[in-house]
C-alpha cells in the first residue's frame, strides 16, 4: 500500500522545497506540483509533492489517518 501524507510547504526553492508536520521536515521534490507555494499545504509521496490541497482537506485527511492507526494521535489534532 503507498500512503502519502499532507504537510506544510515552510520553503520552496526552484523544482525544490521542504515540507513540515508537528516538528518534522522533508525534502521534497516539487516537479509535479510547480505551483505550489510556500505555506500550501501538499501532498508527500516517496520524496515528492503530487498533489496541493486547502488546509481544510489536509486537516481532515490527517484526521482521518490518525483514526484509522496509521499517524499518531499528536499529528492528526
Amino acid at each position: 500500500m503507498c500512503l502519502g501524507i499532507p504537510m506544510k510547504l515552510t520553503l520552496v526553492s526552484g523544482s525544490q522545497g521542504k515540507a513540515a508536520l508537528e516538528g518534522v521536515s522533508r525534502q521534497v521534490a516539487l516537479d509535479l506540483v510547480p505551483e505550489a507555494r510556500v505555506g500550501d499545504y501538499v501532498i508527500i509521496h516517496a520524496g515528492y509533492a503530487i498533489q496541493v490541497l486547502d488546509e481544510k482537506s489536509a486537516q481532515e485527511t490527517l484526521q482521518l489517518l490518525t483514526e484509522v492507526g496509521i499517524l499518531p494521535v499528536e499529528l492528526g489534532r
